[in-house]
């Protein structure tokens, strides 16, 4: 593992906005005994066979770094149809660094994200996938990254281990990301990556019902960094990012942080009628100059559908806005808690 290129720091960090907290959360800094210096966030989803073999590569690797008595792991079941849960409260049994959060309805993976981020008490948090593909040896390259002064680093992978399909879109979802979220145009928004306190005080205040964490992380810094980690094979299973989810968080990514996609539909709509005025404009000329020539039914038809899915085009980018905007005027919320575990000293 070796630090790779770092993007410069590009802009100040914004003051956080008030949100509104789950009655469930607890007390963001309760009184402990131990300082924790390391929060791991894991968000949990069909993953029940893999937990046990990411504890305990955790715990190992903790130790090995002198951060055995030092460091939380959170888990975050996502109402994970398997019985994920039932192995994260059996696991914290004798495991002090273990804390789990169950949700009672699939909130998403960014949802659950949060949950970990506002449960969390570490100087240094990092965000992590349940399936073994984040080697668990790259969190102490991405926390000394946060230690040399950077406010996020983000793994970035020599080789992905996905399927065509999935390198493509995230190809395309990076590209739009740069365009609408000002993303440095080599940083690659891994799901595995580290962030500092202060930066996680700061997104945890947004309270709508789309998170988009990334989205979050740009907003408020740009001094972020990345280190080349290597991306393995799922431990077990398939991943759980089908082609609908992954268009359920590119339209979060595009509606909920930039507002560029109206400004698109504003320009195209304008554009649109200043063709069609010269089209009919050219129609009109070309008819009194050949009177001759038939009405044109093909054409004209060709026109309407056109306007017609142009119109149904920004009718539907508009709803996402609007939709977006209700839902979170009526307070829906970014997940709700189930219940906690808190892992203890004595086995079971």
């Amino acid at each position: 593992m070796n630090a790779g290129g770092v993007s410069e720091p590009l802009g100040a960090t914004r003051p956080a906005r008030t949100g509104r907290e789950d009655v469930r959360v607890v007390e963001m800094n309760p009184p402990q005994a131990r300082r924790i210096k390391v929060s791991i966030v894991v968000p949990v989803y069909r993953s029940a066979r893999i937990l046990p073999h990411l504890v305990t590569r955790v715990h190992e690797l903790m130790r090995a770094n002198g951060l055995g008595e030092r460091f939380e792991l959170i888990l975050v079941s996502d109402a994970s149809p398997d019985d994920s849960w039932e192995v994260i409260r059996s696991l914290a049994q004798g495991r002090p660094f273990l804390r789990g959060i169950c949700l009672r309805k699939n909130a998403g993976q960014h949802n659950a994200t949060m949950a970990g981020l506002r449960h969390a008490q570490g100087d240094v948090v990092v965000i992590m996938d349940d399936d073994l593909q984040h080697p668990p040896e790259a969190i102490q390259a991405l926390v000394g990254a946060i230690e040399a002064g950077r406010d996020v680093c983000y793994a970035r992978y020599s080789e992905r281990r996905h399927e065509a399909w999935k390198r493509a879109g995230s190809w395309f979802n990076d590209r739009v990301a740069t365009l609408l979220l000002g993303k440095p145009a080599d940083l690659y928004l891994s799901s595995f990556k580290a962030m500092r306190r202060e930066v996680v005080q700061a997104i945890i205040g947004y309270d709508g019902p789309y998170a988009y964490v990334d989205g979050l992380l740009l907003d408020v810094t740009r001094n972020i960094g990345v280190v080349d980690v290597e991306h393995r094979a799922r431990l077990e299973g398939a991943g759980n990012y089908n082609l609908r989810r992954s268009i359920s968080l590119w339209l979060k990514m595009a509606t909920s942080f930039s507002v560029l996609p109206l400004r698109v539909v504003s320009i195209a709509g304008a554009v649109v009628a200043a063709t069609s005025a010269l089209f009919i404009v050219a129609v009109i000329v070309e008819k009194l100059m050949h009177p001759e020539i038939p009405a044109g039914w093909a054409s004209l038809a060709a026109l309407v559908l056109f306007m017609g899915g142009v119109q149904m085009l920004s009718l539907g980018i508009i709803g996402e806005y609007v939709g977006r905007g209700y839902l979170k005027l009526n307070g829906k919320p970014q997940y709700v808690i189930a219940g906690t575990v808190e892992g203890s000293s004595d086995e079971a």
